[in-house]
């Protein structure tokens, strides 16, 4: 027998084996179970709760009354070694991509990885060349290369999608290649940007040594397609693909490609607008800005002034004319980073190193955009271009290229959020994270009005809700715009095949069925999965 109960502790009581055991018996004593039972309490969760002015610690487990725990659940999958009988290319090598080959190889089904970036080692160094000298490299870069976004911006893996799919096993593969056990059991789990890269380096190398493929400084270029007479739809039978390096193209056969290229590949929409208009959908999206905290504001916010080991984290949402405002990668003790992949823009995004020990803590701040919230003039451009769903692509990018023209250079534009919501110049700028460096910028008068007015009516509400938000020592950095993409690529809901051209499989992110590493690695494994089904027919 078995049953699961939660206790609540003091921060000082959280390692303190004879009060959690005086509880847990309490607990099962409230539940009818007599104090002479054989039990054996198996931790699960860990959580912190500093609502009403007082932290306490909230530790749940499973309890085996009078049995032995099982194990269940806490096994890995049986990968095998392929011979590439049956082929899959892979379009990035993010979460969705990797999970997607490491199913795939629980059937015995050859993954052939097309990343556009280099590999860790080498985009570590195109990362630096960003921070340092503000030279972008395209193609490798914190949105682009070996893991995804989120190898170098923070390794963040919490999730609400459990329902997608089999959390667990998502984060025993990191385990497995290195992660800290203790993500298998925090309640907001996080890898960081210091440890993710060594971690996506081995899952690579293990892929390869059971006979996966890697291209890296590799673009897909276009799908191999033909018309199917059984169906008459278009069916793709590879990629083309061209070498960034030596900038050889070639043809990719496989028996199917999934889509796993990330929020940020515009190439790849374009690409697929191109062959079928009618596959792309608008979707909703946010854009705003990224506040920065000192650290310790934050931590004494939170935590009601009582000084604790981790790093304060904080969740704020509310609805500003018709429209959700919320916090987005909430980053405790982290950084504020440059993620643009194109010239002439800026993007940033935010991450923490495993630690989470820096003096700042940031998060983005951002409003949600529906289709119908897109000037007129990007709308008429898409549909002059044959794809009504680009639209919000085309406005985001002129988003991020306005945001350049207000900085310099990968000097990112930035004003106190006191003087955002006053309407005047900032006299000076606090020390940021923001490694290229800030500039002064009068946010409030050239961010667009339907993201300005709601991001100040949000932060009075904000301020409500955590007393001293609002605070002179408070930053805004623009602009947060690659929250996820604002176009989808349609796919069936039972299959999960794109519902215009066949053995196309669109997964994670990128395609819009997914936001973040936990989420998008778990649709990339359902997306193999079905692909797996369909080889064993």
């Amino acid at each position: 027998m078995t049953t699961d109960l939660s206790i609540t502790v003091r921060p000082n009581d959280e390692k303190n084996e004879k009060i959690i055991n005086q509880k847990i018996r309490e607990e099962l004593t409230a539940k009818g179970i007599s104090s002479s039972e054989k039990i054996i309490p198996v931790f699960l969760k860990k959580s912190i709760d500093a609502r009403h002015g007082q932290v306490k610690i909230i530790l749940k487990y499973k309890i085996y009354i009078n049995e032995e725990p099982n194990g269940d659940g806490e096994t890995l999958p049986e990968w095998k070694t392929v011979s590439g009988d049956k082929k899959v290319a892979i379009i990035g090598s993010g979460p969705a991509g990797l999970y997607a080959a490491f199913r795939l190889l629980e059937d015995g089904i050859k993954p052939i990885i097309i990343e556009r970036g280099s590999c860790t080692t080498e985009r570590k160094n195109d990362i630096t060349a960003l921070e340092k000298q503000g030279e972008l490299n395209s193609n490798s870069n914190y949105c682009f290369g070996e893991g995804g976004a989120g190898t170098f911006s923070d390794g963040k893996l919490y999730t609400r999608s459990n329902k997608r799919g089999d959390i667990g096993k998502i984060y025993r593969i990191f385990v497995e290649f290195g992660a800290q056990h203790n993500i298998l059991t925090d309640a907001h789990p996080h890898i960081g940007t210091d440890r993710l890269p060594e971690i996506i380096s081995g899952m690579r190398n293990k892929i390869i040594s059971l006979g996966g493929e890697f291209y890296f400084d590799t673009i897909c270029t276009d799908l191999l397609t033909k018309k199917n007479p059984e169906s008459g739809k278009l069916q793709t039978t590879g990629v083309k693909i061209k070498s960034l390096k030596d900038g050889t193209e070639s043809e990719l056969n496989a028996d199917f490609v999934i889509l796993a290229t990330g929020h940020s590949a515009s190439d790849i929409y374009k690409m697929i607008a191109k062959i079928s208009p009618s596959t792309l959908e608008a979707k909703t999206f946010a854009v705003g800005v990224r506040v920065e905290h000192p650290r310790e504001l934050i931590d004494s916010i939170q935590f009601h002034g009582k000084v604790m080991p981790q790093a304060a984290e904080y969740r704020l949402t509310t609805q500003e004319d018709g429209r959700g405002v919320y916090s987005f990668c909430m980053c405790p003790g982290g950084y504020v980073v440059p993620c643009a992949t194109s010239e002439k823009q800026i993007v940033i995004n935010g991450m923490s190193a495993s630690g989470r020990n820096s003096k700042w803590s940031n998060s983005a701040i951002v409003v949600e955009t529906r289709p119908e919230d897109i000037p007129e003039t990007y709308r008429e451009q898409a549909k002059k271009d044959g794809c009504e769903a680009l639209a919000g692509l085309y406005w985001r990018t002129w988003l991020e290229e306005e945001t350049f023209r207000h900085g310099n250079g990968q000097f990112a534009p930035a004003q106190l959020l006191v003087d955002f919501l006053d309407h005047k110049e900032s006299a000076s700028l606090p020390e940021s994270s923001y490694k290229p460096g800030i500039v002064q910028s009068r946010l409030d008068e050239w961010l667009p009005d339907q993201v300005s007015a709601r991001l100040q009516k949000a932060f009075a509400d904000f301020d409500k809700n955590m007393r001293g938000f609002v605070s002179p020592d408070a930053l805004l950095i623009a602009s947060e715009t690659r929250t996820s993409t604002p176009v989808r690529i349609r796919r069936n809901k039972e299959t999960l095949e794109c519902d215009e051209i066949e053995c196309l499989y669109p997964a994670g992110e990128g395609s819009g069925y997914s936001g973040g590493i936990g989420s998008s690695a778990m649709d990339g494994e359902k997306v193999a999965a079905a692909i797996s089904g369909r080889v064993k027919k």
